[in-house]
């Protein structure tokens, strides 16, 4: 019979690799956003300067999950500063991209549900918590802004921001 890895040994072994697929994120998935990059949609906000404050809620009613407001109009290269609350029973996301992005990053939080996001155009917020998102919004056009846990976007929980 082979001898066993010293479970220390083994425990380090697991620790090393999941912190490497930690790190490595899910790339074309919509992370690794570096706070000077700029996206289709924009860039992150400098906190330091002036900024349009807009409150959003999220939560549950009635069978639907929902962000209010749902639609949100600024001008290009106009800063905002999201202020987020979760009013909700459960944990609740709001992802900026283009649709096209949080379609496909959609796909990859049905394969990892618990994926945490730590980018400057997401923000993951558990029940009766708040956070914020301060974004510039360089480039004119339609954006999505989604709560990509599993079924919660399909419940509902999507919205717009129209950049004029």
């Amino acid at each position: 019979m082979k001898p066993m890895m010293p479970i220390p040994k083994l425990a380090a072994l697991a620790l090393l690799l999941s912190a490497g697929a930690a790190l490595a994120g899910p790339g074309a998935a919509g992370h690794g956003h570096g706070h000077g990059d700029e996206a289709a949609y924009g860039k992150p906000g400098d906190p330091k300067k002036p900024a349009r404050l807009i409150q959003i809620s999220m939560g549950e009613r009635d069978g639907k999950m929902q962000f209010i407001p749902d639609k949100i109009e600024v001008r290009r290269g106009e800063q905002v500063k999201f202020q987020l609350r979760n009013n909700g029973e459960l944990d609740h996301e709001l992802v900026l991209a283009t649709l096209e992005e949080n379609l496909k990053h959609a796909i990859e939080m049905q394969k990892n549900p618990d994926m945490e996001h730590d980018d400057p155009n997401a923000k993951r917020l558990a029940p009766k918590k708040t956070g914020e998102i301060v974004w510039q919004f360089t480039k004119a056009g339609e954006f999505d802004f989604s709560c990509l846990i599993p079924g919660h976007r399909e419940a509902g929980m999507t919205g717009k921001v129209v950049v004029k």
